[in-house]
């Protein structure tokens, strides 16, 4: 790299900074000075209402029910049966292989193996 494209950069970077600055200097949540960090005019910082995308993903109280009541009258699949005896059994690295092999990852099986541990705790708690 010459020296040219370095001053050249350097020169773009500038006025990208120089933007940026001439962008921020007409609003501030608790300034009101003219010069500074806090300059620009005073402004109340709104609050806009949630959107409905911020739910997403969360359980409602019917997911969560039709979920369980699904596992109780469908059981567990062939792959989880096995995943709970390799957890009974304490081998807990291998129920992890195991879910990571079915799952497709990591992540996946991380959360598998704490889902059927969980199940073996209320089975235990049952008894």
């Amino acid at each position: 790299m010459c020296i040219r494209d370095r001053y050249q950069r350097r020169v773009r970077e500038q006025r990208s900074i120089e933007k940026m600055v001439k962008q921020n200097r007409f609003a501030s949540t608790e300034g009101g000075v003219a010069v500074g960090l806090r300059r620009g005019h005073k402004v109340t910082k709104r609050t806009p209402k949630a959107k409905p995308s911020a739910t997403k993903g969360k359980s409602t109280k019917r997911t969560l029910f039709v979920r369980s009541l699904v596992r109780e009258i469908s059981g567990y699949a062939p792959y989880e049966k096995r995943m709970i005896e390799l957890l009974r059994n304490e081998l807990d690295k291998r129920a992890l292989r195991f879910g990571k092999k079915r799952l497709g990852s990591h992540q996946r099986g991380k959360k598998k193996r704490e889902e059927m541990s969980g199940v073996i705790r209320a089975m235990r708690s049952q008894k």
